[in-house]
């Protein structure tokens, strides 16, 4: 198996060296578990909303709307939007201050619920979220797929990346980076090939210092071109 430090080397030498690759892991700050629970549930849910709507989508035309997601789901409260009722319901799929797709629309309902739910059992979404151990990211994913409403795999990777908990995103980028280093032999898909994924990020963030976004990072961004100053444009990891 490659080492992590062929491929940090790999990644450097890509984004114009050291320096250059610690700026872009800075771009990705992870959070503390105590930063973590201290953020309220409803931006939680917000951030998850944010995640499913923008699946498939065009990401800017959400990004653009999103005053009106904020006015139109009560700033996201996960208690009221539990108990959204289904003349509520057919109002969103008629209000164009959203994206009016009934799916997603119900993934607001199903998700305050789940939102709720945790906050019952644990004191809060947050707490539950922040004392999640980071060795067993994909035990999280799994608590996803199961209880939350189309926020699972990569869409809950990136959501768990932008609350700042530190989470792995297996991209294209992130994926053939593992392939090469000998960690899993195709794209991960199976249980076993993310239980392989997680193992080799545990073992690297013990040799290395570095978190699960961090680590995720620089494969990222080992792959692609190698980086030159005669061009005006930047090499960007697909992470």
């Amino acid at each position: 198996m490659q080492s992590f430090d062929q491929i940090y080397a790999r990644a450097a030498q890509r984004q114009g060296g050291e320096a250059a690759l610690k700026t872009r892991l800075a771009e990705w700050p992870a959070k503390s578990a105590a930063e973590l629970a201290a953020i309220p549930d409803d931006r939680w849910l917000a951030e998850m909303t944010r995640g499913v709507f923008r699946a498939g989508f065009n990401w800017q035309v959400i990004d653009n709307k999103w005053e009106g997601f904020e006015a139109a789901f009560h700033a996201f409260d996960p208690a009221l939007n539990a108990a959204m009722s289904d003349d509520e319901f057919d109002a969103h799929l008629k209000d164009t201050r959203i994206v009016r797709n009934g799916q997603k629309v119900a993934s607001v309902r199903a998700n305050g619920q789940f939102l709720t739910d945790l906050a019952r059992e644990h004191g809060s979404a947050a707490q539950f979220f922040a004392g999640w151990p980071d060795s067993d990211f994909v035990g999280l994913l799994e608590v996803m797929k199961a209880r939350a409403a189309r926020c699972a795999g990569e869409t809950a990777m990136r959501f768990f990346r932008t609350m700042g908990k530190p989470s792995f995103i297996t991209t294209r980028d992130v994926a053939a980076a593992l392939i090469e280093a000998g960690v899993i032999a195709q794209p991960p898909k199976s249980k076993k090939d993310l239980a392989a994924v997680q193992a080799a990020f545990n073992g690297w963030s013990e040799t290395a210092g570095l978190n699960l976004t961090e680590l995720s990072r620089v494969l990222a961004l080992s792959a692609g071109p190698i980086y030159d100053p005669s061009q005006t444009w930047r090499q960007r990891g697909g992470d």
